[in-house]
Formats: C-alpha cells, sequence, structure tokens
C-alpha cells in the first residue's frame, strides 16, 4: 500500500524523530552536542610517525662538538668481514674490498703493515683496530707492546681467533676506555672455532692536533 503525499511527510517525521531519541540516548548529553556530533566533519588527515633522526656512523644521539663519532666492528668468524666507520666514512670494510684477515687498522687511512706504521706514529694519532678471523698469531712481542703504549689493556691476553675491538692513541696517558676482547672458548663460541662478532661505537674528544 502507497502512503498518500501529507501521510508520507508524517511517517518520514516520526522516522526522523525516532532516531533522534535514539542518537541522544545512546550519545548522552543535550540536543546540541548530538548535533554538532552528526554534523561536524573532520578533515584531519592520519599523521605519520616520524622517522628516527640518523647520526653519524649509526650512533643513537649525537657527538658533542669537538668529538669524532666511530663504530667498530669485528669481523664473524672468517666469514663476514670488519667494519670501521669514522664521522660517518667508511674506512675498511668487505664492501670497499680492503679487509684481511689478522688486524685491520685505519689511522684515519688504512694500512697493512703492522710494525712499519705503528712505530712512527705522531703525538695524538688515532689508531682503530678491527679483528677478523685471528688477530694474535702474527702479534710478536714488539707489537703487543707498541698497542699497550696505544692504550690497550687486553692485547698481552690476546690469543687465537680471539675477537677484538680497539681505538687508541699515540701519547695517550691512561688506559682507553674504547677496547672489547671476545675470548675464543669452545664453552661460549657463537660459531664453529670463533666466538662472536663485537660492535662498538662512541665519540672520541679531539686532541689539539686533530682540531680544525
Amino acid at each position: 500500500m502507497r502512503l498518500a503525499g501529507p501521510l508520507r511527510a508524517v511517517a518520514v517525521l516520526l522516522l526522523v524523530g525516532f532516531t533522534w531519541v535514539l542518537a541522544t540516548a545512546i550519545l548522552g548529553g543535550d540536543s546540541s552536542s548530538v548535533v554538532k556530533h552528526f554534523f561536524s566533519v573532520t578533515n584531519e588527515e592520519p599523521t605519520a610517525e616520524p622517522k628516527p633522526r640518523r647520526y653519524k656512523c649509526g650512533l643513537s644521539a649525537p657527538c658533542p662538538q669537538k668529538h669524532l663519532a666511530f663504530r667498530l666492528v669485528s669481523g664473524a668468524a672468517n666469514v663476514i668481514g670488519p667494519k670501521i666507520c669514522l664521522e660517518d666514512k667508511i674506512l675498511v670494510s668487505s664492501v670497499k674490498n680492503n679487509v684481511g684477515r689478522g688486524l685491520n687498522i685505519a689511522l684515519v687511512n688504512d694500512v697493512t703493515d703492522l710494525l712499519k706504521y705503528l712505530r712512527p706514529l705522531h703525538e695524538g694519532t688515532l689508531v682503530f683496530v678491527a679483528s677478523f678471523d685471528d688477530p694474535a698469531t702474527k702479534l710478536n712481542d714488539e707489537a703487543r707492546r707498541l698497542f699497550e703504549e696505544l692504550g690497550s689493556s687486553v692485547v698481552k691476553e690476546l690469543t687465537f681467533r680471539d675477537s677484538w675491538v680497539f681505538v687508541g692513541a699515540k701519547g695517550i696517558e691512561n688506559k682507553s676506555p674504547f677496547e672489547q676482547r671476545m675470548k675464543n672458548s669452545k664453552n661460549s663460541n657463537k660459531y664453529e672455532g670463533w666466538p662472536e662478532s663485537l660492535e662498538m661505537d662512541g665519540c672520541i674528544p679531539l686532541r689539539a692536533p686533530l682540531e680544525s
């Protein structure tokens, strides 16, 4: 049965009124707040979460002024090479194809011949070391003594296939705070025959000869 015009209008009004009462009961509050609820339109777009800031060499916070940001990663077993980063510049890595088994050393430049480069170091020179595979076998007494003079606390105890990362300096007065060693031990090795890789980062205060 079809409703005539006036009756149809009355039915529509009754339906609207019923909806209004129901909405007021559900949402609570006075009628003006319900009106605002139904007729308010939000144009706010969902805000994307801010990306975490990236600092030099992947540090979690920036270094203070007159400090150098660094990150050292020792090699993993004899498969993954080490990495040395200084001030967001990769000095040593497998990608750069300049890593080798033993000790990978950067004197802000890449070097290979150990004693040749350690003996004539100038005062204030920073030395970055990251081991790969085996750092100790070819370390003679003189090399170990030179690393001690650079601030190493553990170089005397380094043994076959230990993991080692170290930052020292020529003329350092105390032992370096930037050094880690993971001993090669069958009971705790992560890899078969090798301990886990070490990772160390931080901020090194500049000495006068390095300040620009």
